[in-house]
């Protein structure tokens, strides 16, 4: 018995043919549960990720070309503000120069002003001069007159006219001389 025994022992690398029949309706019944139920859903999360990968890459993309153009247009609003803070700058020393111009006009105005009343005042005060020699000078001459003549000159009329004869004598003096030192 034992060599019946010994001839039907299992072979341990030979599996048995009940036990591949049952194994193989399990993995087929396994397979289609798994491929109606699982698979599917494996498919769904995997065109899920790759929309949500493709469509991020997109977004990426999209967000690139955004950034680049809204760079393009902050360098081009850059170099129009430069231009027209240089165009402003420009014109604020126009305007300086201009404003310069005008404040030296003014004080050259106000200078010539100054001037010519300065000159007013000194002719004015040059013909009171004058005036007050001619008075003090004609006082002296009429007391000189009346020295000299031996009599006195009362009359205001031969006053007046021995003064004004005397200055006239006394400015003919004054002009040959200015006349004989420039020559």
């Amino acid at each position: 018995m034992m060599s019946v025994l010994a001839a039907e022992e299992i072979n341990p690398l030979t599996p048995h043919p009940v036990e591949m029949i049952v194994g193989t309706i399990a993995f087929l019944i396994l397979f289609f549960v798994l491929k109606r139920t699982v698979f599917p859903q494996f498919e769904k999360i995997y065109a899920e990720r790759t929309d949500k990968i493709e469509g991020g890459l997109k977004r990426a993309e999209e967000a690139q070309e955004q950034a680049a153009a809204l760079k393009k247009e902050y360098e081009e609003q850059l170099a129009g503000l430069r231009a027209e803070a240089a165009r402003i700058r420009d014109d604020a020393r126009a305007e300086g120069q201009q404003i310069k111009a005008e404040l030296r006009a003014q004080a050259e105005e106000e200078a010539a002003r100054i001037r010519a009343r300065g000159e007013e005042q000194i002719t004015a005060a040059r013909e009171q001069a004058v005036r007050q020699l001619r008075g003090e000078v004609g006082g002296l001459s009429v007391q000189l007159a009346e020295r000299l003549i031996g009599r006195s000159l009362a009359d205001d009329a031969s006053r007046s006219a021995t003064v004004d004869t005397f200055l006239d004598e006394l400015d003919g003096l004054t002009r040959r001389r200015e006349t004989s030192g420039a020559s």
